[in-house]
């Protein structure tokens, strides 16, 4: 009898693993992919765009720019407010950014001269 309990422990510490390897895989599979400012992509005044829309961390925003014209950076708060990128930020340029959301509030402005000041910035929350 001693087999046959072993068996069924082991039985259910696989249905366990099987079990949360879903779930990991569920999450991703719930991750949305936003492109930032709808047809108009990243571009001017696109600070609200982020209104009206439920974020989670996971999510991935895709910008689109013209790389000759505008660039992304994560910021942090002080860096959205001053639109300044902090020494050693990030600058993604490819037109075709995919960056994932992390829990809170995310900053992201255009670190081209006078495009920030100019309203090419945005905030998106995630839970």
């Amino acid at each position: 009898m001693a087999k046959g309990r072993g068996s069924a422990n082991s039985a259910t510490a696989l249905v366990g693993v099987m079990m949360l390897c879903l779930l990991i895989n569920g999450q991703l599979v719930e991750s949305a992919i936003y492109t930032v400012g709808g047809g108009g992509g990243w571009t001017f005044n696109t600070v609200g765009w982020p209104k009206g829309k439920s974020f989670r961390a996971g999510d991935v925003l895709v910008f689109k720019y013209s790389p000759a014209a505008h660039d992304v950076v994560p910021v942090n708060a002080a860096g959205y407010r001053s639109c300044n990128a902090p020494r050693g930020s990030k600058k993604f340029k490819s037109g075709n950014d995919r960056i994932r959301l992390r829990r809170g509030t995310n900053y992201f402005i255009c670190s081209f001269a006078g495009h920030c000041q100019a309203g090419m910035k945005m905030a998106v929350r995630a839970a």
